[in-house]
C-alpha cells in the first residue's frame, strides 16, 4: 500500500532532501488534503515539534480531521501523545524517545515504550526506526547509535502496533531504496511494517506490496515523479 506524506514546517508542507535541505514548499494545503482524499492511510509529521521549535498542531487537527493520519514529530511523553491523538491521529509515530545514546553504545528506553503502550494502546503506537549506515539514528538522523534496525525492533516489538523503517542514506533522493535493508527489518518483527526512504516507483511499491510492506513516499509525489 502506498501512503502518501506530508511535513509540516512553519505553517507550511515541505520537502527536505536528507531531512536538512529544502527542496520543496507550499502554503496550499487544501490541494494536497484533497489529492491525498482517497488513500486508506496517510502520514503526517510535525518537523517544527520534532526540532522542538514550535510545532503545527492547529494544522494537524485540521488535516486530520479530513483524513485518517498516522502523526509523528515530538511525541517525548505519554502526554504529548494522548494530545496528539486527541487532535485526531489515528495513531502515533514515536522515534527518538524509545532510545538513549549511553555510555555504552544505545539503549532502548523500554520503560517509555511500555508506559506509551499502556497509556494509548500499542495498537496505536508505531515505533519508528531510522537507519543511516547500518545503525539507527536519532535527534533528527544526527546521532547515530551502536544499534542496528533489526536488534531495536526485536526488542521494541511488544510496545507496538507497527513499525516505520526509514532508510536514511537515500531519503529524499529519488534514487530507490534498499530492499534488502528493508526486508531484514521486516523478517524481524510480526508487526506491520512501513518503509521510507527513497522510494520512487510504483514498481518499488509493489514489490514492497507483494511482501507484505507499505510504502510512505514523499519526495517523488509532490515533484510529479511518482504519479497518484
Amino acid at each position: 500500500m502506498l501512503i502518501p506524506s506530508i511535513d509540516l514546517q512553519g505553517g507550511r508542507i515541505v520537502q527536505l532532501v536528507q531531512g536538512e535541505r529544502l527542496a520543496i514548499e507550499t502554503t496550499d494545503t487544501d490541494v494536497w488534503v484533497a489529492r491525498f482524499s482517497g488513500y486508506a492511510r496517510v502520514q503526517l509529521i510535525d518537523l517544527d515539534a520534532a526540532k522542538g521549535r514550535g510545532d503545527n498542531l492547529a494544522l494537524v487537527k485540521s488535516i486530520c480531521a479530513q483524513l485518517r493520519c498516522r502523526v509523528g514529530g515530538g511525541i517525548r511523553s505519554v502526554d504529548r501523545a494522548g494530545e496528539v491523538l486527541d487532535a485526531g491521529a489515528h495513531a502515533v509515530i514515536v522515534s527518538s524517545a524509545l532510545f538513549r545514546a549511553s555510555e555504552g553504545g544505545a539503549v532502548v528506553d523500554v520503560e517509555f515504550a511500555r508506559a506509551l503502550a499502556e497509556a494509548v494502546g500499542a495498537e496505536r503506537v508505531i515505533a519508528a526506526v531510522d537507519s543511516r549506515n547500518g545503525r539507527v539514528v536519532i535527534h533528527g538522523w544526527k546521532t547515530p547509535l551502536s544499534l542496528t534496525a533489526v536488534e531495536a525492533v526485536k526488542i521494541l516489538e511488544p510496545w507496538c502496533g507497527e513499525f516505520l523503517y526509514t532508510h536514511v542514506d537515500t531519503e529524499g533522493l529519488m534514487g530507490g531504496t534498499d530492499m534488502e535493508a528493508i526486508l531484514a527489518v521486516r523478517d524481524a518483527t510480526d508487526r506491520r511494517l512501513t518503509a521510507a526512504g527513497g522510494i520512487t516507483t510504483h514498481a518499488e511499491i509493489d514489490f514492497l506490496d507483494a511482501r507484505g510492506v507499505d510504502a510512505v513516499v514523499g519526495m517523488a509525489i509532490y515533484t510529479g515523479r511518482l504519479k497518484v
